[in-house]
């Protein structure tokens, strides 16, 4: 019985099946780490939209009462001991293990700090008031408390209270757009055709051909886009005192009045009183902003939109640059080079660059790119703008170049790969038809291959879009105040700094002031970069897909 066991067991291991088994767990066991992984991601972060409800409780504190209102935010279980030694005074009955909750109170400008730890042996009167607002402002952080009055606009005296608030931040709004309208559009291109006089000026008293016609025509520019500002500023005041208008007056949970102008205020909600439908169109829009709207407040509130830019953008010039220069290689290694101890090094050299840290590129690319290739283009090319760089500062175009660098050992490897796997009875077969070698490449061998290529390129997109390190060097910054694509010619800007996702998440989740609520913004955007990552995957999957149908002979 053992013997037929043991050649049964013997024969199950000879037919692989167990390894079959093995592969199939560990996929297994990956995929519900990754989707864990995620999941745990997107539930930190997506819930940071949400409209929480706004609590209103008493702390009794040193023998004093004040109330606030706040948003319950996180809680712990804390040895009491514990909360003793940092300062806390508790009741002596007090003993063991106790829960303290870390509540959102916002109201900074005169609480100092938008969340404060309180255990719950403080806190009584804990209630949900539906007359409670939450109020988003440009700065300061948010609000909470009561509404009484809205004033400025005469109108507004006619309507209830929330219903001229309402109206008031419509208003508010298109001026806001308005102003930003006329900011990013109108004065930005003014002051960049102004600057391009400048440095036209400046060019010809370099090579000493200014004269008093160039002058003539120069200063007449200059002045006509001066007038041009003068009324646009005229423009922007006049929509600055329209915007301070209006005004709302407010109570905090512990009676403390004050006003608040609109101008400061981006959005206005109740959530104790939403429905279950409000709420979701609240989270929607909020995830909206999120997307779309730029950061304020050092990066912890606002959106990130142009880190999704930048990120998306510097991804594009590198796929473009690695792609040619990657398959140009592996062409020249595989089907011109002589393989022999100098080829068989040079992959070996290819092989160890794909595990170089990446830092060392960035080390690389600020020193080459950078100093020597970027101040070099500057003397040769923009002496006019000097001593001020143009690409002789880190910029776009050295990122891209600098990760094109990074991940052209993956395209190089992949695309040999591929070219690997046609087999020769297909270049000789079009060689006898008269093709030429080249022909043959170009027409037959790199097309059949392009799967494999596209495979390279979607391993250089993952790696490329997650970088962060060598881009700190290279480019990358905490805030862009222009993006790198506009109106202005020649419309994509190569020589700008940009934002990036992942320096984002570094920037807001290890550099902000405010941890607390920087914490949650750093799931979310994490999330964002993940979902980012894997639509230009999908996107460079689907071209792959269609590409390898085209060419099913090489799965036979």
């Amino acid at each position: 019985m053992s013997t037929t066991s043991s050649s049964k067991l013997r024969t199950w291991f000879a037919s692989g099946e167990p390894f079959i088994w093995l592969n199939a767990s560990a996929t297994a066991v990956c995929l519900i780490l990754v989707f864990g992984l995620i999941l745990l991601i997107a539930s930190r972060g997506l819930v940071h939209f949400w409209p929480a409800p706004l609590h209103e409780f008493t702390v009794e504190q040193h023998g004093q009462s004040r109330v606030y209102a706040g948003q319950l935010h996180e809680e712990e279980i804390v040895d009491s001991e514990r909360l003793r030694a940092s300062g806390l005074a508790l009741p002596p009955d007090v003993q063991g293990l106790i829960t303290q909750y870390l509540y959102k109170i916002g109201n900074r400008r005169l609480n100092g700090s938008d969340f404060v730890w309180i255990p719950e042996t403080q806190v009584s009167k804990l209630t949900t008031p539906p007359d409670l607002y939450v109020l988003e402002r440009t700065e300061w952080g948010n609000f909470h408390g009561r509404i009484h009055a809205v004033e400025g606009d005469l109108s507004y005296a006619e309507l209830d209270t929330e219903a001229a608030l309402d109206q008031a931040l419509r208003r508010a709004s298109a001026l806001r757009d308005d102003i930003r309208h006329i900011e990013k559009n109108h004065i930005g291109a003014i002051n960049y055709e102004i600057e391009q006089l400048r440095l036209e000026r400046r060019g010809l008293e370099l090579t000493g051909e200014l004269d008093d016609s160039d002058i003539a025509r120069l200063d007449a520019a200059r002045y006509a886009l001066e007038s041009e500002f003068a009324d646009v500023e005229t423009t922007l005041a006049d929509l600055h005192a329209q915007l301070l208008r209006d005004s709302v007056r407010v109570e905090t949970a512990d009676k403390q009045s004050l006003s608040i102008n609109l101008a400061e205020v981006l959005d206005a909600y109740r959530p104790n009183a939403m429905s279950l439908g409000q709420k979701l169109s609240h989270h929607t829009r909020k995830m909206w902003e999120f997307v779309s709207t730029d950061p304020r407040e050092a990066n912890t509130e606002g959106g990130v939109f142009p880190a999704i830019f930048g990120t998306v953008v510097m991804v594009f010039i590198m796929a473009i640059l690695v792609t040619p220069l990657g398959v140009v290689a592996a062409v020249y290694l595989r089907e011109y080079a002589k393989q022999g101890y100098l080829t068989r090094l040079i992959r070996v050299a290819i092989n160890n660059l794909a595990g170089v840290p990446s830092i060392v590129y960035g080390v690389f690319g600020l020193g080459f790119f950078v100093y020597f290739l970027g101040g070099n283009i500057d003397a040769l090319f923009y002496p006019e703008a000097l001593p001020a760089p143009t690409f002789g500062t880190p910029g776009l175009m050295w990122a891209a170049i600098t990760l094109a660098l990074l991940t052209l050992p993956v395209v190089i490897v992949a695309t040999e790969e591929g070219l690997a796997r046609i087999p020769n009875s297909i270049r000789e077969g079009c060689l006898a038809l008269g093709a030429t070698r080249a022909e043959t490449l170009w027409r037959v061998i790199i097309p059949m291959s392009s799967p494999a290529i596209m495979t390279g390129l979607i391993l250089a997109i993952a790696r490329a879009a997650g970088e962060v390190a060598p881009l700190m060097m290279v480019g990358v910054v905490k805030l862009a105040p222009t993006l790198a694509v506009d109106a202005n010619a020649p419309y994509l800007h190569l020589d700008r700094k940009f934002m990036h996702l992942g320096f984002h998440i570094y920037d807001v989740g290890f550099q902000s002031p405010n941890v607390e609520a920087a914490r949650p913004l750093v799931f979310a955007t994490a999330l964002l970069l993940i979902l980012v990552i894997l639509l230009l995957n999908l996107s460079a999957i689907y071209l792959r897909n269609r590409l390898r149908e085209n060419y099913r002979m090489l799965e036979n």
